[in-house]
Formats: C-alpha cells, structure tokens, sequence
C-alpha cells in the first residue's frame, strides 16, 4: 500500500492539512497485458461526462477516483458527442503524466456516410479529433469500438501501426470483438509486425457471461489485458431492482437499448438475491457485482462508472472486499454458466 493525496470532503475537495485525517489506500496495480504498464485493477469510465452530469460533479468524481489510487480512464470519441474527452482532458491537464487513458474509434460520430467505421479514413480523421479533446499528445490505450464487416481487418490494423509509427497512439486494442475476431487479427499482425493489439474489452457481469466462452480464455492464454465494461448491468445490481421492484428512473427504465438487453425475468431475480445476499454480508450489491467481475483471472480492471459520489463509492469499496471462494461461487449461481464452446462437455479432454 502507498500513501495517497489528502482525502476529500462531500463536494469532491480537498481537505486542508489540518482538516484531513492521512491515511492509506488499498488500491492495487496490475500490468496491462503483456505491455509492462501499470494500471489500477479498477478503470473508471468516462461515459457520463459531459452528458447530465454537470463538470462539477464529475470533477468531483475524478478527483475521488485519483484519491482512491485510479490511474485508469476509459473513454470514446462518441460518448456525449466527444464532449465526454473534452472533460476529461481537462481534469487530467494537471496529472497526464499520471494516468493511463484510453479512447475509441468506429461508432458514428457525424451524419455523413464516413462518420463511422474502423476504415483508415475515418479513424485517421479521428484520431487528431480526440487528441485535440483530450488535450494530450497521445493515447495510451486507443480502442476500435467494434468490428467493422465492411472493412477489411487488415487495413483497419495497417492504420492503428501507423498511428503508433507516429506517436499518436501507444497501444492498439479491440472493443466488442468476438474471440475469432481478436484471433484473426492478431494473426495478421503478427505476419505483418505490425503493433499488436494488446487489450479487450468485453461486456462481462453476473448475468452477461458470454465472455467467459472463449473471449476470457483467449486474453488469458494469449496475455491480452482485458477491461470489462457493465459491471452493474446498467444500474441492475445496485439494489434498485428485483423480480417486482423498479425505480421510477434510470437506465433500465429509459433507455431502450438497455432495457433490451436486460430483458429475461432472470436478471431482475437475479438482482434481487445479489441484493439479499450482499445484506448478509453487511456490504452494498455494487460492491459484490463489481468484486465478482474482479475475481476472474483474466480480467485486469472492471470499468465502474458513475454520476455522483454517492454511487461511486460501494464501487471503490470493492477493493477493500474479501471474497471467499464459498461466496464467490454462490454470486456465480445467480445466472446460468454459458454453454461452453464445443459440444463435447460430457467429458474432460484427456
């Protein structure tokens, strides 16, 4: 453990020397893949930025995560019309040497028909754009969103080289690649030497577990870090839901995209035992969902977000949460495993 900077009051500031009471973090750092680059086991995701949080508030948040030991930060130039990266590279203006942050490409971003894909044109168009938000020289960690059947791999991967040729980006990764996807690709790099990609990130929680299939066992045997988004499934596993529970606002409720995606009654049955188990335990749900999406071996840091303080913290708290295999085990019953991804499980290979 290491010492931290001075704690903060409510508001998101910080305490004078007088007023703060020093202590130490828990907060633990991993290596990123193979690349040697130490993060934060926990990411914090800059979505909300620049959306209906005011930059008060999400000052307030950075500041508590850079309290907290985070050193990781995940963005996308279509998040809030890239006023996301423009908020955030004005909290990191004064830390950039500090931090590892990570952007996006591939999503639409515009109304013309070159607004979006992961084709050389429109990341190299860009890739300047999100470095002028973010007010930095590069990205550390610089994500095509998704693939790209319209493209061929090869040129998508042949421009990421050149942006590391050029400085602009340190690491290339994927984002909602499928395992064959990310398998491909690293094949073509590797004839190539082109700069490979070094990092997934896949949704992954206690009832989206799809990644466990093949996309986890491929970053872990191939060294890739892996950065897993939706933790608390959109708000799921905050306590605010159950089988016949709903708040009257929030993603789940609103948005339709989530409100797909979360549609089976087993995720609702699912929240609401997360929510009586974590009771027992004396601790928040938050805390337990993000812990368990932890506890993989291959995922390096869960991406947590969140809108004020008050969320925030059962998120930060899971650093400090020891879970025991007992418990882990019985948060993974919460949702059916996966089917695996041959058909011979009746058997061990021997």
């Amino acid at each position: 453990m290491i010492p931290t900077r001075r704690p903060l009051d409510k508001a998101g500031h910080a305490l004078s020397r007088s007023a703060a009471t020093w202590y130490r973090r828990d907060m633990k750092y991993k290596t990123l893949g193979n690349t040697g680059l130490k993060v934060s086991e926990l990411c914090f995701g800059a979505m909300q930025f620049g959306n209906e949080v005011d930059d008060s508030h999400s000052h307030s948040v950075f500041n508590r995560c850079r309290d907290a030991g985070i050193n990781f930060f995940d963005c996308a130039d279509v998040y809030n019309g890239g006023r996301a990266e423009e908020v955030l590279g004005r909290f990191i203006a004064d830390c950039r040497e500090e931090v590892v942050i990570t952007s996006k490409v591939a999503m639409q971003t515009g109304k013309g028909p070159n607004d979006r894909g992961a084709n050389r044109y429109h990341i190299m168009a860009q890739i300047d754009k999100s470095l002028r938000r973010l007010g930095t020289d590069r990205i550390d960690v610089y994500f095509i969103h998704a693939f790209d059947d319209d493209t061929r791999i090869d040129q998508t991967l042949r421009a990421l080289d050149d942006l590391v040729a050029q400085g602009k980006i340190l690491y290339p990764a994927a984002s909602n690649f499928a395992a064959w996807q990310m398998a491909k690709a690293l094949g073509i790099q590797e004839r190539y030497g082109w700069a490979p990609f070094v990092c997934i990130q896949p949704m992954y929680n206690l009832v989206k577990r799809q990644a466990e299939v093949e996309l986890l066992p491929m970053a872990k045997a191939e060294g890739l870090g892996v950065i897993s988004y939706s933790p608390l499934g959109g708000g799921l596993f905050t306590g605010k839901y159950g089988k016949d529970k709903r708040p009257e606002s929030g993603r789940l409720v609103e948005n339709e995209m989530y409100k797909k995606r979360y549609r089976d009654e087993i995720a609702y049955t699912a929240a609401e035992r997360l929510t009586e188990i974590a009771e027992r335990h004396g601790t928040h749900p938050a805390t337990l969902a993000v812990k368990w999406v932890a506890m993989h071996p291959a995922v390096t840091a869960p991406i947590i977000g969140a809108r004020n303080l008050a969320q925030l913290e059962p998120s930060l708290k899971s650093v400090e949460f020891e879970m025991s295999a007992e418990l882990y085990e019985e948060l993974s019953a919460l949702a059916p495993e996966p089917p695996p991804a041959t058909d011979r499980s009746e058997q061990t290979a021997r």
